[in-house]
């Protein structure tokens, strides 16, 4: 038996709409009736690599980074296709050390682990935002 299971439906043109458990999420390749794969990589992307900088936080002896926001940006070729991931990571709490912290969140994100090497994201982190 599989660890994940989806099912992608498209009745017609572009989108489609994905079943993920009880979750049902809308992706469009033109942009038009939901985000397109491409945006939802990005967004997953940032969506896994948030809870790890905490965990990464947490076993650096930050009990509370507060709020957290990741912004991501992302660089496309002409061919549609994802050339570069950029990640800017605010905390409510003061950070000395982002990159240590950066590099253990590397380590614990399953979807970082997941993509090739080259579209690793780009992570700047700073302290004492909101």
């Amino acid at each position: 038996m599989s660890d994940i299971e989806t099912s992608t439906v498209s009745e017609e043109g572009y989108a489609s709409t994905s079943q993920v458990g009880d979750f049902e999420l809308t992706i469009d390749a033109t942009n038009e009736e939901g985000p397109t794969p491409q945006q939802v990589l990005v967004a997953d992307y940032a969506a896994c690599y948030l809870p790890a900088f905490r965990v990464a936080a947490n076993k650096s002896g930050v009990d509370d980074l507060g709020k957290v926001q990741i912004d991501a940006d992302a660089d496309m070729d002409d061919n549609d296709d994802v050339q570069a991931i950029r990640f800017t990571i605010h905390t409510e709490t003061e950070i000395d050390d982002g990159d240590e912290l950066v590099s253990k969140a590397d380590d614990i994100c399953h979807v970082h682990d997941s993509l090739r090497s080259e579209l690793h994201a780009e992570v700047d982190v700073n302290g004492g935002a909101f």
